[in-house]
């Protein structure tokens, strides 16, 4: 017996629509613990991420101080303990880069990656100044009411705080069209006034330099049990931002291998951010703010220092031909094994 045609449609229709639905609801979805968030999309990096829906991760979406007791912790009282919390919402729109039209798409969220594609062009490299990450979360957001995309333990842990599509608050007017990563660092200090340094590095047995945490954090954090951290070099950094003679020791190899693999991921799903850094004429790194008609137009990795006048981060030790570098090779081969994670930061 011959079939209808509208049976045969209709027996296409059903496997097509089974076919689609093959996982069972309910199954769990598993991570590889590498992902991070852009506009709603999980992107695997390569390294270890923690995101903010993650146990023991950083949530600035939440109100209320992540450090404070808990019974005071809610924004009703932190307004009053905290003179700088003065808004609940450390982050916010990207509206001043969109169309009226556009805001009233995204507002509630509905944010799509072709659309964040286009107005994000910069990622911003700061030192957090607090040494580890768990104590840059407690600054940025129960004291100064600050955010910012991805925070870089010593660990070499990337920690993602809010999706990237959020507008964080950490590099003033670059806020709107820029994603922001804090490494945890000490920081820099004019080399006539560097002894806060001494309190964050020690030598040992061999003359090698490592990280001392000052008794105060505990164990700061670490999310990598008995970690012993070393900057890649083992001497301080002296050199010039802003025309300003300071000191800084270098970043951890963990750090540089983990920033590598977020700057490629990073470069390759928000394709408007370039992978180079400020040059100037002669193709040399730019070590002063950039002036404001090239701040608006310039696309890819910049420091806070390119930025802001008042800030020296990233600092003289850190490697920006490394990164780029190492960055380029994983976009250009992201299958191979070698790539950059065989690099080693500069050593000497």
């Amino acid at each position: 017996m011959r079939q209808r045609p509208q049976f045969v449609i209709a027996v296409v229709l059903v496997a097509a629509f089974l076919a689609g639905c093959a996982t069972n609801p309910g199954t769990v979805l598993h991570r590889k613990g590498d992902e991070i968030v852009v506009a709603g999309q999980f992107i695997h990096t390569g390294t270890r991420v923690v995101l903010w829906m993650d146990q023991g991760g950083y949530d600035a979406y939440r109100v209320e101080r992540r450090f404070a007791p808990f019974d005071r912790s809610s924004w009703e009282t932190s307004r009053v303990a905290v003179a700088e919390l003065k808004t609940p919402n450390r982050y916010g729109l990207r509206q001043h880069v969109l169309t009226p039209e556009q805001i009233e798409q995204v507002r509630g969220g509905g944010w799509d990656l072709p659309l964040l594609q286009q107005v994000v062009d910069q990622f911003v490299i700061h030192f957090d100044a607090s040494g580890t990450s768990r104590q840059c979360f407690k600054t940025l957001h129960d004291v100064r009411d600050l955010s910012v995309h991805f925070m870089l333990d010593l660990d070499g842990t990337i920690y993602q705080t809010l999706d990237v599509k959020e507008r964080a608050w950490h590099a003033t007017s670059s806020n709107t069209r820029s994603v922001g990563i804090e490494i945890a660092s000490p920081g820099a200090f004019p080399t006539n006034n560097a002894r806060p340094l001494d309190q964050w590095y020690a030598r040992d047995d061999q003359g090698r330099t490592r990280i001392t945490l000052p008794k105060s954090l505990g164990d700061g954090g670490i999310r990598t049990k008995n970690f012993i951290g070393r900057p890649a070099r083992n001497e301080p950094i002296v050199g010039h931002i802003h025309g300003q003679q300071i000191k800084q020791y270098d970043f951890t190899p963990e750090q540089y291998r983990a920033l590598i693999q977020l700057t490629a991921a990073l470069c390759k799903v928000l394709p408007k951010i370039r992978c180079d850094y400020p040059r100037d004429a002669s193709g040399r790194l730019v070590r002063e703010k950039l002036p404001d008609d090239e701040l608006n137009s310039y696309e890819g990795l910049l420091g806070h220092y390119h930025v802001q006048k008042n800030k020296v981060d990233p600092g003289p030790a850190f490697q920006w031909d490394f990164v780029i570098e190492g960055a380029r090779r994983l976009m250009a081969s992201p299958e191979s094994k070698g790539g950059a994670r065989a690099l080693q930061p500069q050593e000497r």
